[in-house]
């Protein structure tokens, strides 16, 4: 405010932001936390004191091992030596609310690591909540009136968020859900939790023989294809957001490890969030959007997704939306990046009554985190070369009736069929199978028989949508006529084109194995067209 009233704020900005990432790290671990999730908040503060806190470090001196261990012999119940037969002297790693170190298990011989929460942590966070909920209450009316947000529900989402990485007990169920999201994914590692072993404040993991993302020059010595490593990284992010709705939400360089095979190992699932199926949804309609530039729609998104307060006026926010996909997508793949993108989002966010949901600030901080490692690892490297290829093949290949939906949206643009928007697709998914069939770790795991779901994965199996492709045709009299006019635009037969797709495609399509899903699926198609039949018949009368 002084700065403001001599007139000088912007010249200090620099140093006043040093002076907030500085006190924040004074403060203690609360403190360290909210000025993390404040660096992905652009409805909250301003991009420069952003750009700060974003490097603002979760990392703190260890505590003593006699304290460390004893909290561990409280949980396990027992002496250390009974269940550990080596434990390390040192910390492997230590930060605001805990610390981890390397062991072997007596019983088996498997080393593990024993992440161990900090003594009296508890009392500490929930006073520092207290005063972050009462300090809220004091500004919630001029949060409300000037950034458009509550700032007591802000709060109470990061406090949510907080408590729920105190509970370790907490964290072994999401390894458990990570591990079956994962579990016919050869290309991802995560390691299993011991439960017997751990409780509400010591966590005891599989050991992971890696080379943490921290180190590039190590990751590249190795002899690991970097780039089939970040191809892998980028898919398994995709597939957490999109596919499975439950995503890590702290994927920094020293949580995310490069394994000699080339698959990518993840640690520390104290911060996870979850989408709903709905906002899966909505996310690849945005997606869907942003390909058919339908900007209308994606500002509609926005509301859909909690950004927008239900009934808030659009208009305003279209053209907005408009200028910054424009100036990031029209300089090609080869520039496109998401910290770009976010830093013209940032000002939109700042300027319209847009209010980032947690969960949504949490894959934002997500994407931006693993779009740095893979520029940290390689320079050159482009996100959306990988991740519209997943995209591609997920549109292409997943049977989700939502995804068809939204397949035929894509290929679909004011009532007339998309040629080339077809072709690049499927360019695209093999390009995305290509690359991933080529991953040493999947080589290996091809040589492993009981690996059956990934013994075709170096071809694109389109076979459930043509399929689907061939029922729709049948039955959907709008479509039929659509694809119909498609073929005879123009006054003419479009052959050349369908040859063009069918040459993409016809390495990848088992003949054989689409005829005898047809042949088997018959007696439903014959059901379906009577019955679809009957209705017409029942509704002219």
């Amino acid at each position: 405010m002084y700065d403001c009233l001599v007139g000088r704020d912007e010249e200090v900005v620099p140093f006043r932001a040093r002076q907030l990432r500085n006190l924040l790290c004074d403060l203690g671990p609360s403190f360290i936390k909210a000025g993390q999730v404040l660096a992905n908040r652009p409805d909250i503060i301003r991009e420069d004191y952003m750009n700060e806190l974003c490097i603002l470090q979760d990392d703190v001196p260890p505590f003593p091992n006699q304290v460390a261990f004893k909290i561990i012999e409280e949980e396990l119940g027992q002496p250390l030596e009974a269940v550990f037969s080596k434990i390390s002297s040192q910390t492997i790693a230590a930060a605001s609310l805990g610390q981890v170190y390397r062991a072997t298990l007596r019983s088996s011989g498997e080393d593990v690591a024993i992440k161990v929460q900090r003594p009296q942590i508890e009392p500490i966070i929930y006073r520092d909540l207290f005063l972050f909920r009462t300090l809220a209450s004091f500004l919630n009316g001029i949060s409300i009136q000037k950034l458009g947000c509550n700032a007591e529900l802000i709060v109470d989402e990061f406090g949510e968020k907080l408590l729920e990485e105190l509970d370790y007990t907490l964290e072994a169920r999401n390894i458990e859900d990570f591990l079956e999201n994962f579990k016919d994914d050869p290309t991802v590692k995560i390691p299993r939790a011991y439960k017997q072993f751990s409780g509400s404040r010591v966590l005891v993991m599989e050991w992971i023989d890696g080379i943490r993302c921290t180190d590039p020059k190590a990751i590249k010595d190795a002899g690991i294809d970097v780039n089939g490593f970040l191809t892998v990284g980028v898919s398994a992010a995709l597939r957490q957001l999109l596919e499975f709705g439950l995503f890590h939400g702290d994927p920094h360089p020293g949580n995310i490890f490069a394994l000699r095979d080339g698959r990518i190992a993840y640690v520390d699932f104290g911060n996870v969030a979850v989408l709903s199926q709905q906002n899966k949804q909505i996310l690849i309609d945005a997606v869907v959007h942003a390909v058919n530039e339908d900007y209308a729609e994606m500002a509609n998104d926005f509301t859909r997704l909690g950004f927008l307060a239900s009934g808030t006026d659009v208009s305003p926010i279209i053209p907005a939306l408009e200028a910054i996909w424009q100036n990031s997508s029209g300089k090609g793949l080869a520039d496109f990046n998401f910290r770009s993108v976010t830093g013209q989002f940032n000002k939109l966010v700042y300027n319209y009554p847009i209010r980032i949901p947690e969960r949504f600030s949490l894959v934002i901080r997500s994407l931006l985190t693993q779009e740095g490692i893979c520029f940290k690892l390689k320079p050159d490297f482009k996100f959306l070369e990988v991740a519209y290829p997943y995209v591609a093949k997920r549109l292409l290949t997943d049977p989700n009736p939502a995804l068809r939906e939204r397949l035929i949206q894509v290929l679909f643009k004011d009532g007339v069929f998309q040629w080339k928007r077809l072709e690049n697709l499927i360019v695209l998914a093999k390009e995305n199978v290509a690359k991933m069939s080529s991953n040493p770790a999947l080589q290996v795991k091809k040589s492993v028989p009981s690996s059956r779901s990934w013994q075709t994965v170096s071809k694109l199996d389109l076979t459930d949508t043509i399929k689907d492709g061939a029922r729709l045709f049948l039955f959907d009299e709008g479509i039929r006529r659509q694809l119909l006019l498609a073929l005879t635009e123009d006054s003419k037969l479009h052959v050349e084109e369908l040859v063009d797709v069918y040459r993409l495609v016809e390495d990848d399509i088992d003949v054989p194995a689409v005829a005898r899903e047809i042949v088997r699926d018959f007696p439903n198609v014959v059901r379906d067209f009577l019955l679809s039949w009957s209705n017409s018949v029942l509704s002219d009368r």
